[in-house]
């Protein structure tokens, strides 16, 4: 693995590539890999870069140490969650629901590599990932009630789409520690593996889903899917892929795609994401 950019000791997150697939370690292992606003923007930043650097095909986010994230850090003590007013007079936005509306937007696919206990915005932030690969001694804590909070980082739009409505409110209500079986059993994650193979797991699922697609169909699939579940009406998903269907046919892709089908070859697909995005949205 190589760095992808230059580190300091003070960032709170690692950014690394095995070849085509970003890595993200969230860095505070001293701190259980503790959330902080800190780490909120840098994750925002990395997913930036990533979207805009066309050999990224995929990202996996994981954590540095034995946890993946133990949640916002709890440092300040009781007014950790004082927020100021902006001027405006605005109510500040949640920075956990920052970043993971940003990993919703993301154009490449996002697998999480959940390499020990998650809880609180450490288990809500991997919500919008399209995969969650856990460790067998992972646990995921929504305890937010335990705390005098509510989920937070958008979960309660997420989390009833993974698991159903009834589960997620029995999770977050009774502030439930979900042990990793039950969270596989309940479709929060897809697979369990050893604490060692959590990684390469990961990176082998981010793998599947890109080595033989075209990048551009991959990020309109994933915003097609993410963004119809929560639509009102299937024209809604109707209007946005006819649209996709309609310019993604007038493109290079399309052709090739068709053609190495039928002359029995791998396909080499020539468009970006960078530049050849088209707009369905």
């Amino acid at each position: 693995m190589t760095s992808l950019t230059e580190q300091t000791a003070e960032k709170h997150i690692v950014l690394e590539r095995d070849g085509d697939v970003a890595i993200i370690r969230l860095n505070r292992p001293d701190r259980l890999n503790a959330f902080t606003h800190q780490m909120g923007e840098e994750l925002i930043s990395v997913f930036d870069e990533t979207d805009a650097d066309d050999s990224v095909r995929a990202v996996v986010i994981t954590g540095t140490g034995r946890a993946f994230c133990a949640g916002a850090d709890l440092g300040g003590g009781a007014t950790t969650f004082e927020l100021e007013q902006q001027e405006s007079g605005d109510i500040p936005r949640d920075m956990g629901g920052q970043v993971t509306l940003r990993i919703f937007e993301s154009l490449k696919p996002v697998v999480m590599a959940i390499n020990g206990a998650a809880a609180g915005v450490g288990v809500t932030m991997t919500l919008p990932a399209d995969v969650r690969i856990a460790s067998d001694d992972a646990k995921f804590g929504f305890v937010f009630a335990q705390r005098g909070l509510v989920p937070e980082a958008a979960s309660t739009w997420f989390l009833p789409k993974l698991v159903g409505l009834p589960t997620a409110l029995q999770w977050t209500m009774g502030a439930k520690m979900v042990p990793v079986a039950e969270a596989h059993e309940k479709g929060l994650v897809q697979q369990v593996v050893p604490k060692d193979e959590v990684l390469s797991t990961a990176i082998a699922v981010a793998r599947e889903m890109t080595s033989t697609t075209a990048p551009v169909s991959v990020a309109l699939t994933r915003q097609l899917l993410w963004r119809m579940a929560g639509a009102s009406s299937p024209w809604d998903a109707h209007r946005a892929d006819s649209k996709a269907i309609y310019y993604r046919g007038t493109m290079a892709d399309v052709a090739e795609g068709v053609t190495s089908f039928l002359e029995k070859r791998p396909a080499t697909f020539t468009d970006r994401v960078s530049t050849d995005l088209p707009e369905i949205f």
